[in-house]
This record gives structure tokens, sequence and C-alpha cells, in this order.
């Protein structure tokens, strides 16, 4: 939705569904995440049928997006961070009768911006991009919004890529203690003081760029202004005392990436991984081999040809990542691939490797037994096989035929551009002679 209000330029406000509220389960917040990873627990034997019948019964209540801090929740932050979403409208959750009000203050505003010809394009700058990548790292928030943050910015012709992202992550303190790696969801970050509450401390510590404009005619100093800091809540952390003192999500590079990938930290004990390679050529065979036991501590688990051409249409790999967790082997395994995962993913799992396997990036080389190195502190994603080798398996390499070989995924796939970019499949704002909004 904020790419389509920055592609037609129309004076727009971006109005959040809200997130679903919590589920109980043995006096407990749960989330669909628990689901997911009981899924695995069931599979490994460690959780009755009964048991798993009955989390699933409770842990989605109602409506509204996934609870924690997975995409739909960082993405809802974002639109308040970048400036396009109404002041603390966004972690309002959605059975709340507040969120009419919302909608009903976000018209009266618009006709604002159609007088003051505010529109999307006067808002989303650059440093507002950083900022939205900033409290994307200090919530712990979705590797997804490192694929979606560059798709927005390639609307409003503005370059920023993985690598930008991956640079405002990498000196941003992570506050929030949300799920999947903390113990908050939505909602309480809502009564908390929301994501205005967030930015307070954050510009505050100098983390934000506060002359930027927003859909409410102010900057968001202006806007920051008008909340007082609450040092009684629980959920957000001060700048000064964080949770960890970089983001919880970091961006990789190396020989077995060379445009790059993604992972999140937030909540994790290991960042440094080395093992052998397990080779899956789609998601399907790895979550078989996973919930067959066929996989080792220690491995390195490969799963390609996901990626936007290879799909095509990059899918996210909740089923397995979840399953892993449910084996007790979320931190035992790393996982790597050219798709993508969920917000709710947790664990060593890495994604937007790029150039992806369809394309003959270095991940469509890799064979079973290959050492990898991976290093989240340092930033480095390595595939430890000599040149020529590489050589000689580059020169056998065929490209892999997925079964989408006519109608729309075809011509998505031809068209679709990296994941580092966005994975768009138009030029955007750099290559257009018209803009929408003028009529």
């Amino acid at each position: 939705m904020m790419m389509a209000m920055l592609r037609l330029n129309v004076p727009s406000i971006f109005v959040y569904g809200g997130s679903i509220l919590p589920g109980r389960f043995h006096d407990k917040d749960v989330t669909v995440v628990d689901v997911f990873e009981a899924v695995g627990r069931f599979a490994a034997g460690n959780c009755p049928l009964h048991e798993l019948t009955a989390l699933e019964k409770v842990a989605c209540p109602g409506h509204g997006a996934c609870g924690g801090q997975f995409t739909a929740n960082t993405m809802a932050c974002v639109g308040e961070a970048i400036g396009l979403s109404l002041p603390n409208s966004n972690m309002v959750p959605a059975p709340y009768q507040s969120r009419e009000q919302i909608a009903v203050a976000a018209g009266h505003q618009v006709m604002n911006l159609i007088e003051l010809n505010l529109r999307p394009r006067d808002i989303c700058t650059r440093e507002a991009f950083i900022n939205a990548a900033r409290v994307v790292a200090a919530t712990g928030g979705s590797t997804n919004a490192a694929l979606h943050l560059p798709a927005m910015a390639s609307e409003a012709g503005i370059e920023f890529d993985l690598h930008d992202v991956a640079e405002a992550f990498k000196s941003t303190p992570y506050i929030a203690d949300l799920k999947p790696g903390g113990k908050y969801v939505a909602k309480d970050m809502h009564e908390a003081g929301g994501v205005y509450m967030l930015m307070k401390t954050m510009l505050a510590g100098g983390f934000l760029d506060g002359n930027c404009m927003t859909v409410t005619g102010k900057t968001l100093g202006e806007n920051i202004d008008q909340v007082t800091w609450n040092p009684d809540q629980k959920v957000i952390y001060d700048v000064k005392t964080p949770l960890s003192p970089t983001g919880g999500v970091v961006g990789l590079q190396g020989t077995l990436a060379p445009e790059g990938a993604i992972v999140k930290v937030a909540g994790m004990h290991r960042l440094q991984f080395t093992g052998p390679a397990h080779v899956f050529d789609c998601e399907e065979e790895c979550f078989e081999a996973v919930e067959n036991r066929r996989i080792k501590e220690g491995e390195v688990l490969i799963i390609r040809y996901e990626g936007p051409k290879g799909g095509p249409g990059m899918r996210e790999m909740l089923s397995t990542t979840a399953a892993l967790y449910g084996l007790g082997m979320g931190e035992k395994v790393a996982l790597i691939t050219d798709g993508r995962f969920s917000g709710a993913t947790r664990g060593f799992c890495i994604g937007h490797v790029g150039p992806e396997a369809a394309e003959g990036g270095p991940i469509a080389l890799v064979e079973n037994g290959d050492i990898i190195r991976i290093d989240a502190e340092a930033g480095t994603i390595d595939l430890d096989v000599p040149q020529d080798v590489l050589a000689a398996r580059r020169a056998k390499w065929q490209p892999r035929v997925n079964d989408y070989q006519s109608g729309a995924l075809w011509r998505y796939s031809r068209t679709v551009g990296p994941a580092y970019k966005g994975a768009v499949t138009h030029p955007g704002a750099s290559a257009e002679r018209h803009v929408y909004a003028d009529i």
C-alpha cells in the first residue's frame, strides 16, 4: 500500500488494520508462531496431539495481523517512522473501537494534505527511509523490511538498497522487547506508548532525524515533542540501556552472498556459525527432512531456487524454521536461503542471499559437505571452497526450470529484479515520465 502511495504520489495517509490480540495458553500470551513451533514439537514426539489442538484453538482469538513484531507490525511501525501514518495509530489492536476514530482522523487530515499539496514523496526522503530502517532495528523487526524499504524507495526514485538498510541497522541499538526475540506483543507496545514512545528515546539519543516531514503537516521532531517518556513501562528500553548495542537485524555479505543477505539476531545467543552444507532445492524438501529428523546438529541447511525469479515469488520459510525450533534445533543448525522468512522466524536463519540460485549465484554451486562460515558480528557469510573448484562447478551448472512457464508468474519471473533492490518488477520513479498525481 505504501508503494502505491509513493507511485501515485496522491496526498494520502496509511491506516493500518491493527494487530490481533494475543491468545492465552497455560497462563501465557501466545501467537500463531507458537502453533507452528508446536507442530515441530509434535513431529518430534514432544507434544501430544490434544495439546497442539488446544493451543491451535486459542492462539488467534480474533481478527488482526499476526501479534508479535513480525512483518505486518514491523511495516506498521515503518508507516509511523517514515511519516505516512498518524502518530501512535498503528499499534492499536484491530478489535479496539479506537481504530474507527483513527480512520476518521485520517479522513480529516488527508483533506488538509490536499490543501497543503503535501504528497508521499515530499515526506519519504532518504533521511526518512533511514529513520524507518532504524526503527526496524530498534524493535528487532522483520527481515522483510530489508525487502520492502528498497521497494518503497524505488517508487520514490531514491537509491536505498539492502546495504543502506544494513548500514542503518548496524548503528542502531535494539530497545523494544518484542516477540519473536523478546517477551511482548503489539498490544503491549500500544499500552507502553506505541511507536512514538520508542522514537522519543531514539531521537533523544541522536538515532533519528527529527526534521523529516510527516502527514500531520509537522516534522517528526515536532510530533515527538508532544510525547512524554514513560519510565514505568517495561516494553521499550531507554537507548542508554538497550537490550543490545546494535540492531536486532543484521546485513551480511561475502563469497556466498556477494549482493548481500540478512539475518535477525534479536534474542539470539550465538552470532557465529561454521558447518557443512546440507542442500535442498526447494522448501518442501527441507521441511520433509526436518519433519523426518534427517538433519544433524551443526549443519548449515541451504534452501535454494526460492528467490524472486527462482520461486518464482520469494516464499517465506516459516514452516521449516518453526519446525526446527519445535525439534529443539533452532540454534543448533543454521538455515540459509535465497528466499525470505516470516517476520516471526527466529534462530540462525539467513535470507535474501543474492545473486539467487536461479541466476547462477554462488548459492547454486554449493554441494553437500561444503563448509560455510557465518559471522553475524562481523557481517560476513562465506563459502569455503577454492575458486578453481567453483569455476569447474559453474561450467557444469544448468539453470533449474520451475513449474511456471506460462501466465502471470512466468511474466513476473522475467521482469523481477534482485532482492537487495527490493525485488521490484519495474524501474520505479527513476524512469517515469509522468506522475499520476500531476493532473
